[in-house]
């Protein structure tokens, strides 16, 4: 009889759609429970935007107390296009002061003797000595230069003696070209005025082999040409002088401003120790002059300080030509004076207050000039809190305003969803009213709002800096009373409105309006679903009473139809045998 369950298979009637449009008539007050769900879970919507807008106006009003806010300083050169850096921090003395600097502090720098790599031959034969493998600061290139107008080609296979022999050649014989290994330089020779190099040379061998025109018929090299090697290990790095003071294992030791600083000959480089004594505590930079073959030392600070060198005797700073032979430049203090007063001096260029007495005043100074340096209340900041603060008030305001409003249109009356909910409203006069208390204890010239140029949009409940020109001078000559009026322990502006905001709201989720409000909505909600739940349970029960019955119709309805088909063929059989 399953098939009976089918709707009007034997009695032709529908009741399966009667049964749907019955339980859906059934369903109303699941439809209104629904709704009533649906507008609460708006109201803790609304009501959660609120709690974030009440938050960031709590957030701007503990801004206003911050302790440096309104003791900020700003500092700045008086002239235009100043190179100079000034700071100045919160409670530094406002005024102006005028630094004239006599003279900038210079670093110490101790600079070794030139040339302290081997020439690039030991003798005046360079016939043996490449341009692949010449050990000049620069690499030859290969191509042509010129000389008296005549092009000379060279290749970097090429011999240093082969370019000599060129040159002769190309000249034909005017300029004769030679080595001297004493001066480690390149000699030319002519019996008239050598003109050397062309616009359109390829090479760079004059320039490598320091040639330059001097007007006369003999030319040589500016410096020497050979230089120590950078890379290759100290034992094979070219260097004029030995290194002797090493132990069986090649290890020595020197040491910088009293810094102990270890080397092995056979497997560190110059780079590998100059990058060593950068790294180190020795308070030094270690750079290479490859103009001059040099090692240069310079103290990281600047001002008349030392820079001391020692070792034992042929070590490595001797054949660095920094030890007796180096010539150490003593750095210098920078001298000044403020508003023509006594001669200060500082061992930097930037000038503090242990340098020229004024608390929270910083001077980097760049150029030995006369600036006048300008130190005043950082209204930028204060004012930028301040208009934070107005924005953020606006933005809870406004929000109640349009969750609130009741509208009237052509005779049509609109509410806005939480209209009915007079808390909130209250909630918003009484924002207005803390903002416009004036502020008790304090005896300043700033007790309210008002006093600042602030008060409200007219016909709004918004705030609006009415009065900019008061604003910019209460916090240019008031700071202090604008401090107080905020600042003020449990009485002042801040503390009272973020009092109302935490307790009042129950910003902090629980004990307040705000967080009751949400959490009635809450529960309701969770009635609504119980109650949606019970309903759902009666609606499938009375639905299975209906359809059984229905079914049970149909039941019935086939049992007759069958027995009605039977008589009738019965009275036929009978009938056809008469």
């Amino acid at each position: 009889m399953a098939g009976l369950q089918l709707s009007g298979l034997a009695s032709g009637f529908d009741w399966k759609s009667l049964v749907d449009n019955l339980m859906e008539l059934e369903r109303t007050p699941i439809t209104r429970l629904q709704a009533e769900k649906t507008l609460n879970d708006r109201k803790t919507s609304a009501l959660a935007t609120l709690n974030t807008r009440l938050a960031e106006l709590k957030t701007a009003s503990q801004a206003l107390k911050d302790n440096s806010l309104f003791t900020g300083r700003s500092a700045a050169s008086t002239q235009s296009n100043s190179n100079w850096l000034t700071n100045a921090s919160p409670g530094a003395p406002v005024g102006n002061y005028t630094f004239n600097v006599l003279q900038l502090a210079t670093t110490t720098r101790r600079a070794g003797s030139n040339d302290i790599g081997r020439g690039i031959a030991a003798t005046n034969d360079v016939s043996g000595v490449t341009l692949a493998t010449l050990p000049t600061a620069t690499a030859v290139t290969a191509g042509k230069f010129t000389v008296n107008g005549q092009s000379v080609d060279i290749a970097l296979s090429d011999s240093l003696e082969d370019v000599f022999d060129k040159i002769s050649t190309a000249t034909g014989g005017a300029v004769t070209a030679s080595y001297n290994s004493a001066s480690d330089k390149i000699e030319l020779s002519s019996s008239s005025e050598i003109v050397l190099g062309a616009a359109n040379d390829t090479s760079n061998f004059l320039s490598v082999a320091r040639l330059a025109n001097n007007g006369s018929g003999a030319v040589s090299s500016g410096t020497a040409l050979g230089t120590t090697s950078l890379t290759s290990p100290l034992a094979n790095a070219r260097l004029r002088t030995d290194i002797t003071a090493v132990d069986g294992g090649g290890n020595g030791t020197f040491s910088i401003n009293g810094v102990s600083l270890s080397y092995n000959v056979t497997t560190d480089s110059l780079s590998t120790i100059m990058g060593r004594i950068n790294a180190s505590n020795a308070g030094v930079t270690a750079t290479y002059d490859s103009a001059s073959d040099r090692m240069v030392l310079t103290n990281k600070v600047t001002g008349d300080t030392g820079l001391s060198i020692s070792e034992d005797t042929g070590g490595l700073m001797n054949a660095l030509g920094l030890s007796g032979t180096s010539t150490l430049d003593r750095g210098k203090n920078a001298r000044f004076t403020i508003n023509g007063g006594s001669e200060l001096t500082s061992t930097s260029n930037t000038f503090d207050a242990a340098a020229h007495g004024i608390n929270g005043l910083s001077i980097t100074a760049r150029t030995a000039t006369e600036e006048t340096i300008s130190v005043g209340a950082n209204t930028s900041s204060m004012r930028s809190a301040i208009d934070a603060f107005v924005t953020k008030f606006n933005a809870v305001q406004t929000y109640i305003d349009e969750q609130t409003k009741v509208t009237s249109s052509n005779g049509k009356v609109t509410a806005a969803l939480m209209s009915s909910n007079r808390e909130i409203q209250d909630w918003a006069r009484t924002l207005r009213s803390s903002a416009f208390a004036a502020v008790e204890g304090i005896t300043g010239s700033v007790k309210r709002l008002d006093d600042l140029g602030i008060d409200f949009t007219s016909g709004s409940s918004t705030l609006t800096v009415k009065d900019s020109t008061k604003l910019e001078a209460a916090l240019l000559n008031n700071a202090a009373d604008v401090e107080s009026f905020f600042t003020k322990a449990s009485s002042g502006f801040s503390a009272k409105l973020e009092a109302f905001v935490t307790n009042t709201t129950g910003l902090t989720g629980s004990g307040g309006s705000l967080g009751a409000q949400t959490t009635a909505l809450g529960n309701s909600s969770k009635s609504i679903d119980s109650q949606i739940a019970a309903i759902e349970r009666q609606l499938a029960q009375r639905r299975s009473q209906l359809e059984a019955g229905f079914i049970a119709m149909e039941t019935a309805q086939a049992t007759l139809q069958q027995m009605q088909s039977q008589l009738t063929n019965a009275f036929s059989s009978t009938n056809s045998s008469k």
